[in-house]
């Protein structure tokens, strides 16, 4: 739905539920999403028709292909565009990966940040509304070695990360300061693909499965870097996903980035791997694994957002999210400004963004997010 005959675009985290029932997911957020003209999420899965994949892996320990038909999540949801940049993408090698994107096409669903070569996982795919040109890319920072494209090998578009570790104080067996790089090389492609789709589009938005994992709040040190270099080159909206809980929002000279929005419509059996718990608790993360069994990533893990961008030839008009709470049947609820859990979004976005340039003024049903003053 337009405003003002300026195209909305709504942007979702992950997405890619294992379990139930998939038209069962969107029953409390179709009405929200069906007020987007172009709407993007993240996809989480592989889809593939094949004997690897499964209908259901709720008993199974990896991310395992699931048949095609439950590509209707995406379908019946209405998305326009997914990113395939995940770190789940290879696990299954090259064939799989670009059947997925083959499945999604043909769908009508547009792919980007995976190809059959590097060229192909940076190119941009454009969507067209009301005379708005908007460029989608993709590139992924959780991933793993040999998972990224390159010249003649299929993979995902790459953003890699180097880590080290210096001691922060004198005392033995304090926490270090744990320093992350981006790839000056991975960076300068990001530019190149983001000018050159600025040539030819009137927006561009950027696609980042990124950042720290389960931990609310942090933002790893890699992550503003590549943002202030995706905005110099054009980039006008950055829309993060991968770490399933909603972080930072941050607003610069007219553009937004959502460091995460969180999960969206997803499952997982990641309760059934070993030393899951143990893991959680190490990050200061409590599994909730009695009220959300197939999907215990802590109480924070249960926020969402919708973001949203009204868009113009001229750019980025301006930006806004959806607080959005996920039940128990893990439907993603938008939240009403008269529901108290509304406020409590805004309250932990307010606390996730902190020391971030933006300012949140809530505007009906949604919270207008822009630069401060």
């Amino acid at each position: 739905m337009t405003e003002n005959d300026r195209p909305v675009l709504l942007g979702v985290g992950d997405v890619g539920p294992v379990h139930g029932d998939m038209e069962d997911y969107a029953t409390l957020a179709q009405p929200a999403l069906d007020t987007g003209d172009i709407r993007f999420a993240q996809c989480e899965r592989l889809y593939y028709p094949g004997d690897d994949a499964s209908n259901s892996i709720d008993v199974d320990l990896g991310h395992r292909p699931l048949q095609p038909h439950l590509m209707s999540i995406f379908t019946d949801s209405g998305f326009d565009i997914v990113s395939l940049a995940g770190n789940h993408t290879m696990e299954w090698g090259g064939e799989i990966a670009l059947a997925t994107k083959a499945l999604f096409e043909k769908k009508g669903i547009q792919v980007v940040g995976v190809g059959r070569d590097l060229a192909e996982a940076c190119e941009p795919a454009i969507i067209e509304r009301n005379g708005v040109r908007v460029a989608f890319v993709a590139y992924c920072s959780v991933v793993r070695d040999g998972h990224e494209a390159g010249a003649n090998k299929a993979g995902v578009a790459p953003m890699r990360v180097r880590t080290s570790y210096e001691p922060a104080e004198w005392q033995a067996g304090m926490p270090p300061r744990i320093i992350t790089v981006p790839l000056e090389e991975d960076v300068a492609r990001m530019q190149h693909h983001i000018g050159e789709a600025k040539k030819s589009a009137h927006v561009v938005v950027l696609s980042l499965h990124w950042g720290l994992h389960y931990v609310p709040r942090a933002i790893a040190e890699y992550q503003p870097i590549v943002t202030q270099a995706a905005f110099d080159a054009g980039a006008d909206v950055i829309l993060g996903h991968h770490p399933h809980v909603p972080k930072a929002i941050e607003a610069r000279d007219g553009k937004v980035c959502f460091y995460s929005l969180g999960n969206f419509m997803f499952s997982t059996n990641t309760a059934l791997k070993p030393g899951f718990v143990e893991k959680m608790r190490r990050y200061g993360v409590e599994p909730d694994q009695d009220e959300y069994p197939n999907c215990p990533h802590g109480a924070d893990s249960h926020h969402s957002l919708i973001a949203k961008a009204v868009l113009s030839q001229g750019g980025l008009e301006r930006a806004s999210f959806l607080p959005v709470q996920i039940d128990r049947q893990l439907r993603p609820e938008p939240l009403s400004r008269d529901d108290s859990r509304f406020d409590e979004i805004v309250s932990f976005m307010e606390w996730a963004s902190a020391g971030f340039d933006h300012d949140f003024t809530v505007k009906n049903d949604e919270v207008m997010v822009t630069s401060p003053s």
